[in-house]
């Protein structure tokens, strides 16, 4: 198969973070990462990502706001010619530093929410952070930034989107993104909490078409509907290795932000190896590009091209086999896992009290979690 650039470049600077989601896509084992790259290698990632082909850099965590050289690397990102994003909580983000990334070319900025209401968003992200997240909104409006409001939504929030789109609107947003929760990571840890109902799915995709027909196009909203309950497989950031490259904070390159999980695969690191020969030639990104690697039922499905295969994390998460079909298909042999946990979400209309309590993303929780998984292995 022809391979081409990749056109996203994730900059994940840190794992660092104020906040401690718990549907949280860091990996459930950050603490045990190796530390920081610095900032002459981040320098040269940019130049390589730029010299590959990569246009646009989003610089994410973690919390980005957490590294002192932020502003130096989004100025070389604009130098380069990079559309640059910024994805932030908000934390860290004063009228003095707004300012400089401002000056330092900063073209875009994603400002997440939790929820519309205080008690919600405080709780979810296990901070008191809502009335700075309103006032870095504003901030972000004064610097005369486009604004996308993220909120990831979830069966502890699904049915405030009335709300939530109604706070996006009020403060500014051009964009708003209601990401219904991907099960990997730490939401996958918490899926049983976390996983919505079919009627609060129902519900939520009117109220955001009523919206829809009531700003036009004021305001874009983005639904990102959640593959558990539809059957069918969404295509892994657009295809394994076909226009999105992570550099993690210690300088990993991964095909997608969360294939560290994966077993048996290599993934260079950028302080030994150039972005093109990463890109190119290293098994981690080869690995599960096209369909020359698939088995059955996938091999010979019809839509195999439309869908590459699905999610290899989920797959692994939930069939512990990483070339297995994605088990959100109906076609998958697995997917009667996928089932399971969607009839225990019907269950019942409120929030569960279940054996296994909401796990925050915290650093003493993800050793944890790492040593499990590493008695496990």
């Amino acid at each position: 198969m022809t391979i081409g650039p990749p056109l996203w470049l994730l900059a994940e600077v840190t794992y660092r973070c104020p906040l401690h989601c718990a549907f949280c896509y860091n990996p459930v084992d950050f603490a045990a990462q190796s530390a920081e790259i610095g900032t002459d290698d981040w320098l040269r990632v940019l130049q390589q990502g730029r010299e590959l082909g990569a246009v646009q850099c989003g610089f994410s965590g973690g919390e980005p706001l957490q590294r002192d050289d932020l502003e130096l690397l989004v100025a070389e990102a604009r130098r380069l010619g990079y559309y640059t994003n910024l994805l932030t909580s908000g934390v860290g983000l004063t009228p003095q530093r707004a300012a400089a990334l401002k000056a330092a070319g900063l073209d875009h900025v994603q400002l997440s929410f939790q929820d519309s209401t205080r008690e919600v968003n405080d709780f979810l992200s296990h901070t008191k952070t809502f009335e700075l997240k309103n006032r870095v909104a504003r901030m972000i409006k004064d610097q005369g930034w486009p604004m996308v409001m993220n909120v990831v939504i979830h069966r502890l929030n699904i049915d405030h989107i009335d709300q939530i789109i109604g706070m996006a609107v009020e403060l500014g947003a051009e964009y708003i993104e209601l990401a219904n929760t991907q099960y990997y990571s730490w939401a996958f840890v918490n899926r049983d909490h976390l996983l919505p109902t079919r009627e609060q799915l129902r519900r939520a995709e009117a109220v955001t078409d009523a919206w829809r027909a009531r700003l036009g196009q004021r305001v874009r909203i983005f639904f990102v509907a959640p593959d558990y309950h539809e059957g069918t497989p969404k295509r892994c950031v657009n295809g394994w290795g076909s226009m999105f490259i992570t550099v993690t904070p210690d300088g990993t390159a991964l095909p997608c932000h969360t294939a560290r999980m994966l077993p048996g695969l290599a993934f260079p690191n950028v302080r030994e190896h150039s972005l093109r020969d990463i890109w190119f030639d290293s098994e981690g990104f080869n690995r599960y590009r096209g369909t020359g690697w698939m088995k059955e039922p996938c091999a010979s499905c019809e839509h195999k091209e439309r869908d590459l295969g699905g999610c290899r994390c989920q797959a692994y998460l939930i069939a512990h086999d990483p070339a297995a079909a994605d088990p959100v298909c109906s076609k998958s042999p697995h997917h009667a896992s996928v089932l399971e946990a969607v009839q225990r979400a019907e269950a019942s209309t409120a929030p569960r009290i279940t054996v296994q309590p909401l796990v925050f993303r915290e650093r003493a929780e993800s050793l944890r979690l790492a040593a499990l998984a590493s008695d496990v292995g």
